[in-house]
């Protein structure tokens, strides 16, 4: 199966490389079992390894957050 890169900013294994020893369902995501791990054995999701989907853009700062609050109470009243 291969590789994968833990890509998950806070994840403990952050930019390290596990070796996949399969795939399964979990929820509506994938999860790769990967050699490692205390018992030897450990899940991580897709979404949290290179194969997974990229970052969606940029978060809201404070200030945007605030203003689509503005926003959303302005469309509210009309």
């Amino acid at each position: 199966m291969g590789f994968v890169l833990v890509t998950h900013p806070f994840h403990a294994l952050s930019g390290q490389r596990l070796e996949v020893l399969f795939v399964k369902r979990r929820g509506g995501d994938s999860v790769f079992v990967c050699s490692g791990g205390v018992s030897g054995q450990m899940t991580v999701s897709r979404s949290w390894t290179d194969r997974g989907e990229p970052p969606q853009g940029h978060r809201l700062s404070a200030e945007g957050l605030a203003e689509l609050v503005a926003v959303t109470r302005a469309i509210q009243v009309r």
